[in-house]
């Protein structure tokens, strides 16, 4: 995983974001618009969940110690969970809310030139970003993998949930845009409502995609499945292994990778050949899965 890669592109996104928020909140004011007010604040809660994924990228970082003997990579799952938290109530429930509030009780929108101009801005720049993560996320899947499928799979949550976020920005510019022009030329307030709605159930739909996934690594994942056919083909050309026997992985963190199996090794062999030719083992396998951080390999005859 590169994770100069995620890191810049969290703190591009940041940084669109406030200068997104604090233009749409002057839209917002001088237009009325609920569905404006919505925008607002889905891109203020956006800002605060990039800080979190920054906090969360410098925890994980932290050196292993005798608390945390194989470090502490799963804070960067932690701090995405709750990132998807907040996407869901921050932002889904409450624009939800604020659209069953223009329904009941519409108020006419008032002059939305300056909200379109805004809104327009704002969609050029949360488009260059979402792009940019689309740009990250293709390097990493290297074509091999569907991109949806790699949205599921893929162990870098805090990329994943950059491109959730300023994906689901982009499509709820699309509804607050369409909702602004509908109750303008109609005169009917209801439209900003259902423009709010609609933005509400994108964020709660990308909220919940992200929260099931994620709790998923943080939980305890498996790493990529090819890992064991990496290891079954180190067996398969190392004299020293017949076998293997059982192999089990867990994704400790973004890029960081352990491994836990059991190999049956060639018979008759001394114990200082054995221990160098599982030391050997261990080597080989890091240098074709750098992800790997820790390994522990036990000989043994069955599984």
């Amino acid at each position: 995983m590169s994770t100069g890669g995620s890191l810049k592109e969290v703190i591009k996104s940041l940084v669109v974001n406030v200068v997104i928020a604090c233009a749409k909140g002057v839209a917002a004011f001088i237009s009325g618009s609920g569905a404006m007010l919505a925008e607002t604040l889905h891109s203020f809660a956006d800002c605060g969940n990039q800080i979190l994924l920054l906090v969360g990228s410098k925890s994980a970082r932290k050196p292993a110690d005798f608390k945390h003997p194989l470090g502490y990579g799963r804070a960067m799952y932690f701090y995405s969970f709750i990132v998807a938290l907040l996407l869901f109530f921050g932002g889904g429930v409450f624009s939800v809310h604020e659209g069953l509030e223009k329904v009941l009780h519409p108020e006419p929108v008032e002059d939305i030139t300056l909200a379109l101009v805004i809104l327009v801005f704002s969609m050029a720049l949360e488009g260059w970003s979402t792009i940019g993560n689309v740009r990250e996320i293709n390097k990493r899947r290297k074509g091999a993998v569907p991109f949806f499928r790699y949205l599921r799979e893929t162990k870098d949550s805090d990329l994943i949930v950059v491109f959730g976020e300023n994906s689901a920005a982009v499509v709820g510019l699309c509804f607050a845009i369409a909702a602004l022009i509908l109750a303008k030329e109609t005169g009917d307030g209801r439209w900003d409502g259902i423009g709010s709605l609609a933005i509400g159930a994108v964020l709660l739909g990308v909220a919940t995609f992200l929260g099931r996934e994620v709790k998923s690594l943080l939980v305890g994942e498996a790493a990529d499945a090819s890992l064991v056919k990496i290891c079954e083909e180190l067996a398969d050309t190392d004299p020293n292994v017949d076998a293997v026997l059982n192999v089990i992985t867990l994704q400790q963190g973004p890029g960081e990778i352990v491994v836990a199996m059991k190999l049956k090794m060639r018979s008759g062999m001394l114990t200082e050949e054995l221990v160098e030719a599982i030391n050997r083992f261990e080597r080989d396998l890091k240098v074709r899965v750098p992800e790997v951080r820790w390994s522990f390999i036990e000989p043994d005859l069955e599984a």
